[in-house]
C-alpha cells in the first residue's frame, strides 16, 4: 500500500507577507494529497500573533483529518483555565491510536523548549510509529535530543517515520548518527538539493523525512506552489508499507 507522508513548519501561520492566514496552511496540505502531515511550530491558544487560534484542530476540521498535538512549551494563562501551548502537531486520514509526548527538557534556561510527539497510526491492518519533533539550533542541545531519539527507536518494534524540522545539514554529525539506522527520503529518492528553507530563498535543507528499512522510499519532492503560505517548504514522500 502506498500512503503519502509531508513535514512542514507553518510558522504557527504566519507567511512571508507577515500576514497570519491559517487558510493557505490548509491549502498547501490539501493540494498536495497527503495520508498524514506532521507539522511544526503550532500555537494552541498560545497568544495574540495566532489569535489565540487552536491551530491544530482548526486545520484539522479544514481538512477532515484526525489530529493530536505535542506541545513543546506550556505557558498558564491569567484569565482561563486554557494552557497557552506551542509545538508540534500531527494529521492523518488514518486513526491515531496512542500518542505520547517526550519534552527534551535538558536544559531548559538554555534554549526554547522543544519535543518529540510519538503517535501509533492504524493503517488498514497495520500499525506503525510516527514521530514529530523539531530539533534545536544549538550544536550541544541537539546532540543530546538525536540521541534521545536514537535510543527511543531501539525500544520500537514497528516500522517507524521520523519527521520534522531537525535543524541540521545534509552530513553533519546528527545527520548521520540518525542515517545509519533510518532511510532519509531526499538522499534516497530526491532529485536536487532539496532545500525548504527559507521559502523566498531556498538555501538549506532543515526539514526531514527519515524511515526505518522496511519501508520502501517511492519517491520525494519540496512542495514548492505558495512560498507566501510559511518561512519553510513543506517535505513530501510516498511510501510502500
Amino acid at each position: 500500500m502506498e500512503i503519502k507522508v509531508m513535514t512542514y513548519n507553518i510558522h504557527h501561520g504566519k507567511g512571508m507577507d507577515k500576514q497570519m492566514d491559517l487558510n493557505r496552511i490548509a491549502e498547501v496540505i490539501q493540494k498536495s494529497d497527503v495520508d498524514m502531515v506532521g507539522l511544526n511550530e503550532v500555537d494552541k491558544h498560545f497568544s495574540k500573533r495566532s489569535h489565540y487560534q487552536d491551530q491544530v484542530d482548526e486545520l484539522a476540521k479544514k481538512l477532515n483529518m484526525y489530529q493530536s498535538y505535542g506541545p513543546a512549551i506550556s505557558l498558564k494563562s491569567k484569565n482561563t483555565m486554557v494552557k497557552r501551548q506551542y509545538g508540534n502537531a500531527l494529521l492523518s486520514r488514518f486513526p491515531i491510536l496512542h500518542t505520547k509526548t517526550y519534552f527534551f527538557h535538558f536544559i531548559p534556561w538554555l534554549t526554547e523548549g522543544r519535543s518529540l510527539l510519538d503517535a501509533e497510526i492504524q493503517i488498514n491492518k497495520k500499525v506503525i510509529q510516527v514521530n514529530v519533533t523539531h530539533l534545536s539550533l544549538h550544536p550541544f542541545i541537539h546532540n543530546r535530543q538525536t540521541n534521545f531519539i536514537m535510543n527511543q527507536w531501539k525500544k520500537k518494534t514497528r516500522p517507524l517515520i521520523i519527521m520534522g524540522d531537525c535543524n541540521m545539514k545534509p552530513g553533519s554529525r546528527g545527520w548521520k548518527k540518525i542515517n545509519r539506522q533510518f532511510q532519509d527520503v531526499w538522499h534516497a529518492a530526491g532529485s536536487g538539493e532539496g532545500h525548504t528553507y527559507s521559502s523566498i530563498r531556498p538555501r538549506y535543507r532543515l526539514d526531514y523525512i527519515f524511515t526505518s528499512p522496511e519501508l520502501h522510499i517511492i519517491d520525494a519532492e519540496v512542495v514548492t506552489a505558495m512560498p507566501m503560505a510559511s518561512d519553510h517548504f513543506p517535505l513530501k514522500t510516498t511510501l510502500f508499507i
